[in-house]
């Protein structure tokens, strides 16, 4: 059996019992999961064979682990970027966590799998997700796997590219004539009305658990110990908040320690930071932006429900809040790419870029361990870069010419 032991809201700390429930009766606050931690022994998750995120079973909200849906995500690399470190200014230490190689090629496979698996044990009929992108496929995908109905709600004139992925696993795409923020409503009052868990509102205490394996995976790939630097890419604010917390629960297990004095670097493409901008405005105050304008569609949420809580994290872990241009999270992707071999979509490139601009701001030493989160794959976003590439020019089938053209 899990360990799950209630739900406690991030506000006024009043608690209730682990069931369907998404926001405080008292004040509205988030509510998070809290642990029954004084069984759980490190080597009991080290020893185990699994190279999945559920190797973490005891501190994830499943009771059972028949009611697991597992596609085999987690546990990606945490790839030792030498030749990236040093093209960027002499970084010794850099490690990328590359979340590109999960089963649906995003990070959203590890919340959308600990949402369904927990809908399935909850007994729900049916899933559903407000998503445009990588939160629609890992959510369709777990849902084609546990045998669960599945339902996308979003805007109907989003490109069908779009969410052609999620459509292959089954899902049906529910295409609200409105902005993302009207299919969310609606999705938020179908969810509730019909018994649909929706991952990201109605199940969303349970879904941000999967993220906070982002952090338990490179705690134990770097042997325990605590990474000077983190650099986060920034939507909603749930994952960042989500990764601290994954840290301080292995700190209060004694897997950890020196957990404050890790540094949490919050990183948004220009045109939609509003976390940015009240970070650097020294306000605790995050202004909506009306209309986001960024390559980074992943990360172009112009009112992110954790905006807050990325704040006092960033205050809580003497963080840094930075943004970077459409250009520059162009140059970061070509950079991981040309470097290191990895393909990121524009959220990862925006990572790149930030920890950039920081190392040319000396707000990271050479000597600094640093750890970047790349969240998703470039396959899903090749027409952010389509302008820059060198264009296909035809060559005839003559070896002769072929060889001049070759240095």
């Amino acid at each position: 059996m899990g360990s799950i032991q209630s739900l406690k809201c991030r506000e006024c700390s009043n608690e209730y019992e682990p069931q369907f429930k998404y926001i405080c009766e008292e004040c509205f606050g988030p509510l998070d999961v809290i642990y029954n931690t004084s069984t759980i022994q490190k080597q009991t998750l080290v020893s185990r064979e699994d190279k999945t995120y559920w190797r973490y079973f005891e501190l994830l909200p499943i009771s059972d682990k028949c009611n697991i849906v597992n596609l085999n995500a987690g546990f990606t690399p945490l790839q030792y970027a030498d030749r990236l470190g040093k093209e960027i200014g002499g970084l010794k230490k850099l490690y990328i966590k590359n979340d590109s190689v999960n089963p649906t090629f995003s990070f959203k496979d590890r919340p959308a799998g600990v949402a369904v698996s927990r809908a399935k044990e909850t007994k729900f009929k049916a899933v559903g997700c407000a998503s445009t992108g990588n939160l629609a496929s890992a959510t369709a995908a777990h849902a084609a796997k546990a045998e669960l109905p599945c339902y996308i709600f979003a805007p109907s004139d989003i490109e069908h590219v779009k969410i052609s992925q999620a459509l292959s696993y089954g899902a049906e795409f529910v295409a609200v004539d409105g902005t993302y923020d009207d299919a969310n409503r609606v999705a938020s009052v179908i969810g509730d009305s019909k018994g649909i868990g929706v991952v990201n509102i109605n199940m969303r205490p349970y879904y941000v658990e999967g993220s906070k394996t982002l952090a338990f995976e490179v705690a134990e790939q770097m042997n325990w110990r605590v990474p000077d630097n983190l650099i986060i890419p920034v939507g909603s604010g749930a994952m960042l908040n989500a990764i601290c917390k994954g840290f301080e629960e292995l700190e209060s297990l004694g897997f950890i320690d020196n957990v404050a004095n890790m540094k949490i670097i919050a990183a948004q493409p220009d045109g939609c930071a509003p976390v940015v901008d009240a970070f650097k405005r020294k306000n605790n105050d995050v202004i909506p932006v009306e209309r986001p304008e960024t390559i980074a569609k992943s990360l172009a949420i112009g009112d992110p429900g954790d905006g807050l809580y990325v704040l006092k994290r960033l205050k809580q872990f003497n963080g840094i809040a930075e943004e970077a241009t459409d250009d520059q999270i162009i140059d970061g992707i070509l950079m991981l790419a040309k470097t290191e071999g990895i393909f990121t979509e524009p959220a990862g490139g925006v990572s790149i870029a930030v920890l950039r601009k920081l190392i040319e701001d000396s707000k990271i030493d050479n000597d600094e361990t640093v750890v970047c989160y790349i969240t998703g794959n470039g396959l899903k976003s090749t027409e952010a870069i389509m302008d820059v590439l060198p264009k296909l020019n035809a060559v005839k089938p003559d070896v002769q010419i072929v060889s001049a053209m070759i240095r």
